[in-house]
């Protein structure tokens, strides 16, 4: 079935009119019944998967380009090409769809590209091949008004491409036009502009490929420097010759790879500088052009990385101290523009290519470029190592780890003196280079920021069955590089205030902490262990003295995410270091002025009231109250001191705390039916059909007594009316911005305590528009008197059940709910149960 099997690469043209690799495999031609006819079949070579199973249809026009392309289209917007490996594989496979279609293998293309009507077809059809006048100058006018008619029709621009490719016509055309630049016919030079870009939109590869070859080009180039558009001629190829030169820093032995080169580039100025923008034109008119750079560098990366020779003299070159720094430059430049260069590869070529350079030893090569002096050669350097980072991060990683493995081994038997030289590895010097970084507007410093950004992301650290990328480069990275990134900070905070605090400095330190508080969020242990024994936060609120104000924002930032984490390692280090003194400092000396630094802390400090951090609250009022207390603008540090005080009466009165706890745990544990079948009861019983023993309760509760259960409670409602009416107005404050109290349960201690006294019973019943929806519920501290008093009160006595912590207490409530028929209740048994 399989007559030919030919190594190729499979292209299709996406939407932006590239084309992108789908895979490399072997191409052969056969039947395929599912088709009902022969075929293309690429398998890849890889796993055998089927790449192309794609018809040889009689009526499909295949075109051959450059003796390795065989190029198509299956639908309106889906065009395909085949990059053959051989020349002799294409030709293979080009015989057989020339076969299949009935035509000459010696064509470039099987069928004509017909878009007409019927009529025109006809027409066209039924006259000779198209016959162009003789190449004389004076005819020149005749031949471009042929030309520009023969545009519109698809098949006449086939029939004109033809005609000029069976003549030999371009060659004569170019004749024509030394002997019009040398007798200054500017008019016969107009026509050749004319006449060669609509050879152009003919968009025919075999066309180009003579007007592309080494002997034409530069008279093509020629042509179009006389648009009868400009007064002047441009001189595109006094650029060429004698402004653009060809530096070849290694020697390159295979001409065809030199040759490539040089056509490559020039045809590159073609479309870039020569001819008119693309808009100009027709859509896909010049589509075979960029198809023809494409394939131009795809084939010269290829062979430039087969040429072990030339890569292996290139970093040799790079790395030998012999290298005259003029000549090193050269070489790193090239080396950037052919890093650059990859980056239009599709994936599969570009992975072969950085695989290459890197079996080639391009990262030892950069740490030398890298500690050179020559700023622009250190520049480019940077730029190489940019392409590397983006494109596999932890193929750098890998190699700054074992770097270090190396120089930790042999530090062993250095000297103290020797050991500080270990510090000098890549990422080090990469460092070094972003705090040393002489661009006022620090623009390389960024750039290398992004770079340790993501060398530093655990999202792109890889993990194995027997490695964990991200637990090994971060002990490294902390071991050997944090003090390097600190240094700027640590000898910048030694005092009260920054000790320099001009702007390129401020600049420097704000990206230190932007990489610093990146490390907070996305490390764990490795940088909570690094900021506590090198006491880093209290430096690096040292910078919130700072006259720049994005500065201070930056440190405050970094306090923030500590803050977010809510871990307790953290707030023990920061009450222990006093570390709100400086956030407080910078408050106060910022006045009444509403700005960022206004709203940023105080959003820290809400943050700490929201999440009811305890170890924070206590801290922040015991020893910066005073400082606080008098702004009133905002309720957050009442709010704070509210939280300060509940807490300290949980630790006053361990009774108290226990009740909430029973208070808690009934709220939300216990069944909403049994809630209201005792409310229900309680409502309807009456006090005195019941005697005082009659009460559901276990044999250890009968022997408290009234007095034992209600003594925390009166002690507790007599200190907290001493501050009823203080408290009652910042909860209506705090109601009214929107914020919901946290002493809820405090402000209807009152409602309790007026229920306890009151003998009347409640007139509405559980459901009714009267009752909670459920005991303990919260009350509305902003709601109209009446209704809160009542809504308290009830509440109360579904919320007070229990307020003892007995330790049957729960075997109680399932007893409470099977007597409920039989036993009756008042409410002062109620209250005790």
């Amino acid at each position: 079935m399989t007559d030919t099997r030919r190594r190729v690469k499979v292209y299709t043209l996406n939407e932006d009119r590239q084309w992108d690799d789908r895979g490399t495999g072997h191409v052969s031609s056969g039947y395929v019944e599912r088709l009902k006819g022969m075929s293309l079949l690429v398998r890849a070579e890889s796993d055998g998967s089927l790449l192309l199973e794609s018809k040889i249809n009689p009526n499909t026009a295949y075109q051959k380009q450059q003796d390795t392309l065989i190029v198509w289209s299956e639908a309106e917007n889906y065009d395909l090409a085949l990059s053959f490996q051989e020349k002799a594989g294409c030709d293979e496979i080009w015989e057989k769809i020339c076969q299949v279609q009935g035509k000459d293998p010696s064509v470039d293309i099987t069928q004509d590209l017909v878009d007409e009507s019927e009529e025109e077809r006809f027409d066209d059809m039924s006259s000779p091949g198209l016959e162009l006048p003789s190449c004389e100058l004076s005819r020149l006018e005749e031949i471009a008004e042929l030309v520009a008619s023969s545009l519109p029709s698809p098949l006449r621009r086939e029939k004109l491409a033809l005609a000029l490719e069976n003549e030999g016509y371009i060659k004569k055309l170019l004749e024509l036009f030394h002997v019009c630049e040398d007798l200054e016919n500017i008019e016969g030079l107009h026509h050749l502009y004319e006449i060669i870009k609509g050879i152009f939109l003919l968009n025919r590869t075999a066309l180009f490929e003579v007007m592309f070859s080494e002997e034409c080009i530069m008279d093509v180039i020629g042509c179009l420097e006389y648009d009868p558009a400009l007064s002047q001629p441009r001189k595109h190829r006094e650029f060429l010759t004698k402004t653009a030169k060809f530096k070849e820093v290694i020697p390159i032995s295979d001409p065809e790879l030199k040759q490539k080169i040089h056509q490559t580039y020039r045809v590159q100025y073609i479309q870039d500088m020569v001819l008119p923008t693309p808009s100009v034109f027709e859509e896909n008119m010049l589509s075979t052009l960029h198809s023809f750079i494409f394939f131009n560098k795809v084939e010269i990366v290829g062979m430039l990385q087969e040429d072990e020779k030339f890569l292996t003299d290139l970093f040799a070159q790079l790395t030998d101290e012999a290298t005259d720094e003029e000549k090193r430059q050269e070489l790193v430049n090239f080396l950037k523009e052919f890093c650059a260069f990859s980056q239009t590869l599709q994936p599969q070529n570009r992975d072969a290519f950085f695989k290459t350079l890197s079996n080639m030893g391009i990262l030892p090569a950069l740490e030398v470029i890298l500690g050179m002096d020559d700023t622009q050669v250190r520049s480019a350097a940077t730029d190489i190592f940019s392409y590397l980072v983006e494109y596999n991060p932890s193929m750098v990683r890998e190699f700054v780890m074992q770097e270090a493995q190396q120089n930790d081994d042999v530090s062993k038997k250095l000297t103290e003196q020797k050991i500080t030289n270990k510090d000098i590895l890549l990422i080090n010097l990469i460092i070094e280079h972003m705090i040393c970084d002489t661009d006022p507007e620090l623009g390389g410093a960024v750039q290398l920021m992004g770079l340790l950004r993501t060398l530093v992301d655990p999202e792109n650290m890889l993990a194995t069955a027997n490695k964990t990328e991200k637990t090994e480069f971060l002990g490294f990275f902390y071991k050997h590089c944090m003090h390097v990134l600190t240094a700027p900070l640590l000898a910048n905070t030694t005092e009260d205030k920054p000790s320099k605090d001009d702007f390129q400095t401020a600049q420097l330190l704000a990206l230190v902490l932007e990489l610093l508080t990146f490390c907070v969020e996305h490390h764990t242990y490795h940088i909570k262990n690094y900021i506590i024994n090198k006491d880093i936060l209290r430096r690096v609120l040292v910078l919130m003295a700072s006259k720049h104000a994005f500065l201070a924002l930056c440190a405050l930032r970094f306090k923030r995410k500590i803050i977010g984490l809510k871990d307790e390692f953290y707030n023990r280090y920061i009450m222990k270091s006093f570390l709100f003194e400086p956030v407080v400092k910078a408050f106060l000396n910022n006045g009444s002025r509403y700005n960022l630094m206004n709203s940023a802390i105080i959003e820290m400090f809400e943050f700490i009231r929201v999440e009811d951090i305890k170890s924070l609250t206590a801290h922040v009022i015991e020893n910066y109250w005073k400082a606080l207390e008098d702004v009133d603008y905002v309720q957050t540090f009442k709010g704070l001191k509210l939280r300060f005080e509940q807490q300290r009466e949980r630790q006053d009165n361990p009774k108290l705390d226990s009740m909430r706890s029973i208070l808690r745990n009934h709220r939300y544990r216990r069944d909403a039916r049994t809630l209201e079948d005792e409310e229900e009861m309680w409502f309807n019983t009456d006090e005195d059909d019941m005697e005082d023993g009659e009460a559901v309760v276990s044999p250890s509760d009968k022997t408290k007594n009234d007095d034992d259960i209600m003594d925390p409670i009166s002690k507790f409602m007599e200190r907290k009316k001493l501050k009823e009416s203080e408290e009652k107005e910042v909860l209506l404050k705090t109601n009214l911005s929107g914020r919901q109290s946290p002493s809820l349960k405090l402000s209807l201690s009152s409602g309790t305590k007026t229920n306890l006294t009151s003998q009347s019973p409640a007139t509405n019943l559980p459901g009714s528009p009267g009752s909670p929806g459920s005991p303990g519920s919260p009350g509305s501290p902003g709601s109209v008197p009446k209704n809160t008093s009542q809504t308290a009160a009830i509440t109360t006595k579904g919320g007070l059940v229990g307020l003892v912590d007995y330790p049957d207490d729960d075997e109680d409530d399932d007893e409470d709910e099977d007597k409920e028929d039989t036993l009756p209740l008042s409410k002062k048994a109620k209250f005790e149960s």
